[in-house]
């Protein structure tokens, strides 16, 4: 189910473009179609009052909490099932954000992450990327969301880009506040600066080494970090809104001197903040790297200092969730453990 698909369900029974919009705003808004002047029965066609509670049924069947488990940090990880079985990722993070997934699995199939394992088992729909959204909604204030859950966005370009749409027109969320996360892929570059709604970037570098990001972003395209980082720059001076690089740190094969040099120069001066995320490694098994090792607190912590140093905004960050050992792909690969385990 796709969002043009709905809007197109909603013109069959009269519906003119503001009627759509209302009725996709009180939706993703999880708010009345009442409002203090105007009641619904006063502007929306008969034929469309009368198909609502069965429309509104189906689409809140698109995405339900499986289960759900809070962190210490003030985030939540929930599992969420959606209409045909499949089950997807959802973190409703601190300070009213949500992080959403784009894909049952993927097919990237970064070495340190636990989601690409299974490889790609299919594309989700605009209106299951947007029910992500209105699902966090009905438990918390959500003003930013975040597509950087599992899939990779760019390999489902058409259904987040409506999404953005949505959420960026009737879903009252900031564009700036819409955030793009991509290992990098051309066809965003170019698709990205036409949309309507423009949102932020948050590019995964995780090393400056052509080489060593070929063997930990395996079918990752073949954009050396140097172009991503231009490419990424003229999309942020365009926009006005820096570029996000997220670079996950594994100890002793990305956090060497050769990388803080390599950091220094590619982004000196750009219009960017780089994110160290440390690695957030399963105790217990589970784990999806081969002998990955977080660095120590101490350790990331002087290599912010120090690129900050070297003219570099860097923030040093955790995963949401670490507690609760929910990297993104981990609840889903605990679940489906347990049902094979039971079946």
């Amino acid at each position: 189910m796709r969002l043009p698909q709905l809007r197109q369900r909603l013109r069959d029974l009269g519906a003119a473009p503001c009627h759509e919009g209302r009725v996709l705003g009180a939706w993703v808004q999880g708010r009345s179609l009442d409002t203090r002047r105007r009641r619904a029965e006063d502007f929306l066609p008969l034929a469309v009052r009368e198909e609502l509670p069965g429309f509104f049924a189906e689409l809140n069947g698109l995405a339900r909490v499986h289960s759900e488990h809070p962190g210490e940090d003030g985030s939540a990880r929930m599992l969420v099932q959606l209409a045909d079985g499949q089950t997807v990722e959802s973190v409703l993070l601190p300070r009213d954000g949500v992080c959403v997934s784009t894909q049952v699995g993927c097919a990237v199939g970064c070495v340190f992450c636990m989601t690409g394992r299974a490889g790609l088992l299919r594309q989700l729909t605009s209106a299951e990327i947007v029910a992500q959204v209105v699902l966090a909604r009905s438990r918390r204030p959500v003003k930013k969301v975040v597509f950087m859950g599992m899939g990779e966005p760019a390999h489902n370009l058409d259904n987040v880009l409506e999404a953005i749409e949505l959420l960026g027109i009737e879903g009252g969320i900031g564009h700036k506040n819409l955030v793009f996360s991509t290992v990098g892929d051309r066809r965003v570059f170019e698709r990205l600066p036409q949309s309507m709604v423009k949102p932020a970037l948050a590019l995964s570098l995780h090393t400056t080494d052509a080489a060593l990001r070929r063997r930990l972003l395996p079918r990752a395209p073949e954009i050396a970090p140097a172009e991503l980082v231009e490419l990424g720059e003229a999309y942020a001076r365009r926009t006005g809104y820096p570029i996000q690089y997220q670079w996950t740190l594994l100890e002793g094969i990305n956090d060497s001197e050769a990388e803080l040099d390599g950091i220094a120069r590619l982004l000196a001066g750009k219009y960017a903040v780089m994110n160290l995320i440390p690695y957030n490694r399963v105790e217990g098994g589970g784990d999806p790297g081969d002998g990955f090792r977080r660095p120590s607190w101490e350790r990331a912590a002087g290599m912010a200092r120090r690129l900050h140093r070297r003219g570099v905004l860097t923030k040093l960050r955790h995963s949401a969730g670490q507690d609760v050992e929910g990297g993104c792909g981990q609840l889903r690969a605990r679940a489906l453990g347990v049902a094979a385990i039971i079946g």
